[in-house]
């Protein structure tokens, strides 16, 4: 059994904020909509924020280390990520990093790094970055491909370096179930942040990763709760995990937000709280580059959805009969959390 060590940084609740559009994903914003952003954040109520040194070569940390600077530090909680090192470019530079999905100019190129040593230097770099002495969480980033420097050298150093006090909590974030469930299995992380693999489309994560977080005392945190958008706003062009949907799943998600709409809940809404009925579930980590979509997301967390609807869904066939689902007490779960 998990035991997690007294004082080790571990629950991670309510509403995240990620903040990859801080580093210009897709198209750039200007420091001011991203300071707006953050604010936006903490005037919900939201003291959770995630950053990684790959969103916009390392812009997103340097734009959020600035948004937080002068909020109380004991007040909200910090993660970045490691895997990824940042090495300034020489010479003539090839122009932006589109390529990579940053609308930033390709000053510097990423280094997959898993050795302990470059993770250790990752981490000094992120805190450079961010203005702080201190992170309350670290994922690796997407070892897929680096499964035995990831687990043989990677997850060893970020271990010292909690021990160390360096870093807080410790864990892998991913989009993928089977790697994040072996680090449950045969490590001591303490939270794993999961992309699109839970979500009203796709459930993958119930089969082994959720049960074996919950038995182990893993906190885990969900992101890409709309599926790169599809649960946003279903239309024709819109995206599933990263490419455009499928007409199948398309005509899913408007299944979905016709049921929903029977009981005048938002499909954001259903999208949002779906999540929470997994008892391992700790929060829900939602991306936004603007300080409406923010303020929208904190109310689609509030906002009522009755257990009639989740009852609809699996009698139509759109949730499996045996998938959790919340109850009422998510809202009470949340007051407190977002204000």
């Amino acid at each position: 059994m998990h035991s997690p060590t007294p004082g080790r940084t571990t629950a991670i609740d309510g509403l995240s904020l990620g903040t990859a559009a801080l580093g210009n994903l897709f198209h750039a914003i200007s420091d001011e909509d991203a300071a707006a952003t953050v604010e936006a954040a903490w005037a919900c109520g939201i003291r959770a924020f995630d950053t990684a040194p790959h969103y916009g070569l390392g812009l997103s940390e340097r734009r959020l280390g600035d948004a937080l600077r002068s909020r109380p530090r004991a007040q909200y909680t910090l993660s970045t990520k490691v895997g990824r090192r940042l090495r300034r470019r020489t010479g003539p530079l090839p122009g932006d990093d589109l390529a990579n999905g940053f609308a930033v100019p390709a000053t510097h190129e990423r280094v997959w790094d898993f050795s302990a040593g470059g993770v250790r230097r990752s981490v000094e770099e992120s805190l450079a970055r961010l203005g702080l002495d201190r992170v309350d969480t670290v994922y690796l980033h997407d070892p897929d491909g680096h499964v035995r420097a990831a687990f043989d050298h990677a997850y060893p150093e970020l271990e010292r370096m909690r021990a160390e006090g360096m870093v807080g909590a410790i864990g892998v974030g991913m989009n993928q179930t089977e790697m994040p469930a072996r680090f449950v299995r045969d490590t001591d992380i303490d939270v794993v942040l999961l992309a699109g693999r839970y979500s009203l489309l796709d459930q993958s994560a119930l089969a082994v990763l959720l049960p074996q977080a919950a038995r182990r005392g893993v906190s885990v945190l969900i992101g890409g709760v709309f599926n790169s958008g599809l649960l946003a706003d279903p239309r024709p062009g819109a995206h599933f995990d990263y490419a455009p949907a499928a007409p199948q799943v398309l005509e899913r998600a408007l299944e979905l937000r016709a049921v929903c709409a029977e009981f005048d809940v938002p499909l954001r809404a259903a999208a949002l709280q779906f999540p929470y009925g997994h008892p391992a579930v700790a929060g829900v980590l939602l991306g936004a580059r603007r300080a409406a979509e923010v303020a929208d997301a904190a109310a689609m967390l509030r906002h009522p959805v009755p257990s009639a609807m989740w009852r609809a869904l699996r009698s139509r066939g759109l949730l499996q009969p045996d998938v959790p689902v919340p109850v009422r007490g998510i809202r009470r779960h949340m007051e407190g959390k977002l204000s």
